[in-house]
């Protein structure tokens, strides 16, 4: 029996980040996201010749929500996909409630991955001539 002063009232502390469950389903996940990319079968004709890299799925607490972070490599108009695999979804859907054994199928939402150009971004600033003298040591 649990009394007052042995930890049982204690709240759980808040958690930093995504639990290891979340990150291996998000994983597996992306994992049959690129495959199905990979192998470009889609009746619709926008996403049957494009190139789509999922670059990152994080996924609900409740595992019922993920968010796919997609990109094109070599160019910059994902945005135009994001219609197109929007009527796409209940089938990518279907196919990742086929791979993975989840009581419930996330629903799946799709995100452009600006993590690139920003990275890009940045490294075209720090090349600059006045930062990259600011930034040598004597």
């Amino acid at each position: 029996m649990l009394r007052d002063g042995d930890g049982s009232g204690l709240k759980k502390p808040a958690k930093a980040g995504p639990s290891q469950r979340q990150l291996r389903v998000a994983e597996e996940i992306r994992h049959v996201l690129s495959g199905i990319f990979g192998r470009a079968e889609f009746r619709d004709p926008d996403l049957a010749t494009a190139h789509i890299t999922v670059t990152e799925v994080r996924i609900g607490p409740d595992l019922k929500r993920a968010t796919a972070f997609i990109a094109r490599l070599g160019r910059s108009d994902v945005d135009a996909l994001l219609p197109a695999l929007k009527r796409a979804t209940p089938y990518l859907r279907g196919q990742v409630a086929k791979a993975l054994r989840l009581r419930v199928a996330p629903d799946l939402t799709f995100t452009p991955d600006l993590a690139l150009d920003y990275a890009m971004k940045i490294d075209e600033l720090m090349h600059r001539p006045e930062i990259a003298r600011d930034l040598q040591t004597d």
